[in-house]
């Protein structure tokens, strides 16, 4: 990105900022919303970078008032950095809040888990793997003899994908403290934490089972997880991962750790929302896509673990869950979404053929009530836009 790119991003920023800010406090004073002059003031102009098809609402039949209310609610969140509306393929609406860039890497935290189930779903295509029945155990030898729990030997990648395999949901337990106190060293949580249920049996949220996939990856493709995913996944769909963590023993994380810029986010979406395919190429196969987001867990109840995350406008409803992707409705919309913590998501509106991005701040070990309260935040506005569309 040029210097006049930067300095056109930043102006754009603040400019944006404060006309929300003056718009706000009119409306409240005036105890009305912004009218339909204000809302036409609203600037979300795509930038001046080519790496994605411009467009928009109003070509791509979009009501641009709708768009113009959310980025003007966007604005006054404090943890949002990035927010893209792409329809039918093209990018329609663009904007950075908080000091975010167009060419910022932000750390997608949980969200990377839609990228780790995209990679299995690649090596299957070059045959690293043969199949989803292929059990856990297999690909780390060096736990077997480990192993009291007979039913650990059960675990397949398939109930690892749809976080079934019966690990210990480690947000709702003391576990989750084991992996900040373990010093990187994950893979050995394999023998050590328990299973709550029989494999295969029930939904259970669990960051070792992604990692795990991880490793079964990098194992069987012979190679380390980065190096598959810019080779097979990242360089196809012209995008570049700017850092993924490792573990201590140099697996990168499955279950969170890399970090995209919010177009390239956006254009992993256009993939799954294509069916696999981009600019013409087959990424993945559409088998796999339809696979990935097919609800395989229906009704989850994620109370106790987010506190009121449904409450405060009544969206996202009637959750689910499929290969490592969510599932959801609001309003009338079902869609899939690529969720991490702090309001990291890439979301799927099928019906609408509809690519909506947020990138924000990861929250990096903040799971307290106020960090959860700004994830909500930047679901709620989105929720609310989603719900707002015909």
């Amino acid at each position: 990105m040029t210097n006049k790119e930067k300095n056109l991003t930043r102006r754009r920023q603040h400019s944006f900022i404060l006309f929300a800010s003056v718009i706000l406090i009119l409306s409240n004073l005036a105890g009305c919303g912004p009218s339909a002059a204000e809302f036409a003031q609203i600037d979300y102009t795509p930038l001046p970078v080519d790496d994605l098809k411009v467009s928009t609402p109003e070509d791509q039949v979009l009501d641009p008032e709708l768009v113009a209310e959310l980025y003007l609610n966007a604005a006054d969140l404090d943890t949002l950095y990035g927010l893209l509306v792409i329809k039918n393929g093209q990018l329609i609406a663009e904007g950075y809040f908080n000091g975010g860039s167009v060419e910022q890497h932000h750390f997608m935290a949980s969200a990377t888990k839609s990228v780790t189930s995209a990679l299995v779903g690649i090596a299957l295509d070059q045959d690293c793997l043969s199949s989803l029945d292929q059990k856990m155990i297999d690909f780390f030898p060096e736990f077997a003899n480990q192993i009291n729990d007979p039913n650990k030997e059960l675990i397949t990648i398939r109930d690892l994908l749809k976080m079934r395999s019966g690990f210990v949901w480690e947000e709702r337990t003391p576990y989750m403290e084991s992996f900040f106190t373990s010093g990187g060293y994950w893979l050995p949580f394999i023998v050590d934490f328990p299973l709550t249920s029989d494999p295969g049996t029930e939904f259970g949220y669990s960051n070792l089972s992604s990692h795990i996939l991880s490793a079964i990856v990098s194992r069987a493709c012979e190679t380390d997880l980065n190096s598959f995913a810019e080779e097979y996944l990242f360089s196809p769909i012209n995008a570049e991962v700017g850092d993924w963590s490792l573990d201590s023993d140099s697996y990168n994380y499955g279950s969170h750790g890399i970090s995209l810029t919010a177009r390239d986010m956006a254009k992993f979406g256009l993939l799954y929302l294509n069916d696999g395919e981009y600019d013409g190429d087959q990424i993945i196969s559409a088998e796999w896509i339809n696979d990935s987001l097919q609800r395989y867990s229906e009704n989850i109840d994620i109370s106790g673990w987010i506190p009121g995350i449904t409450s405060r406008y009544g969206y996202y409803r009637d959750l689910g869950y499929g290969y490592q992707w969510w599932s959801a409705k609001a309003g009338k919309h079902q869609f899939y979404y690529a969720s991490g913590h702090g309001g990291n998501q890439i979301i799927l509106l099928d019906d609408l053929n509809m690519v909506i991005v947020t990138s924000a701040d990861r929250l990096y070990g903040n799971f307290g009530a106020d960090a959860w309260e700004k994830e909500k935040s930047i679901i709620d506005v989105v929720g609310r836009f989603i719900k707002s569309l015909p």
